[in-house]
């Protein structure tokens, strides 16, 4: 097995791709260790100690390396890791109850402005996320009120250096461009 391993905008974090699916339906963001204890592969991720952040994509794992960590250090580590996970079909998820699952709220919205959610949502899902994914991270629609749109960014796109610049300049133009009645894009 190969797994290909790309640079990403953000120097801290690298994406590794297996050659196969990670996830098959949505993404899913470790922060810290709490959360990674719903994943094997995450945990043993992170019990390297050298490790701040993990991300799941459809077809990639997007590792954050702690603060002061070489990727020269790291990279053989997470190789292994992935390998080791890929190889034997372990499961990506460790097995449990619903109730370990938190949903994060969003924003309550107008049912007024549908419509213009509507084609936010659109926007995000056709044009912004395939995107963002390139580059190992993922973003996500929490929620429009009052010409103000709020989005979450995950992966590689958490804690880059260039992500206010991506967030303002190329994802609040393009969406402001099609969707005039958004004034600001803004990042929670």
């Amino acid at each position: 097995m190969l797994i290909r391993t790309e640079q990403t905008p953000n120097p801290a974090t690298r994406k590794f791709l297996p050659g196969q699916a990670v996830m098959d339906n949505g993404t899913r963001d470790f922060a810290d260790t709490e959360s990674a204890e719903a994943s094997p592969l995450a945990r043993a991720l992170f019990d390297s100690g050298m490790v701040e952040g993990v991300f799941y994509g459809s077809d990639f794992v997007s590792v954050t390396a702690a603060p002061g960590v070489s990727w020269t250090d790291l990279e053989p580590l997470v190789l292994e890791t992935l390998l080791d996970h890929f190889v034997t079909g372990a499961p990506l998820f460790a097995a449990g109850s619903a109730a370990a699952i938190h949903v994060d709220a969003d924003f309550e919205e107008d049912p007024a402005d549908a419509d213009i959610v509507d084609q936010i949502k659109e926007l995000i899902e056709t044009r912004v996320r395939p995107a963002v994914a390139q580059d190992g991270g993922d973003i996500v629609y929490k929620g429009y009120r009052d010409g103000h749109l709020y989005l979450s960014m995950h992966g590689a796109c958490a804690g880059c250096p260039s992500s206010t610049i991506t967030l303002k300049r190329g994802i609040e133009s393009l969406i402001r461009h099609y969707v005039p009645e958004v004034e600001s894009v803004e990042a929670v």
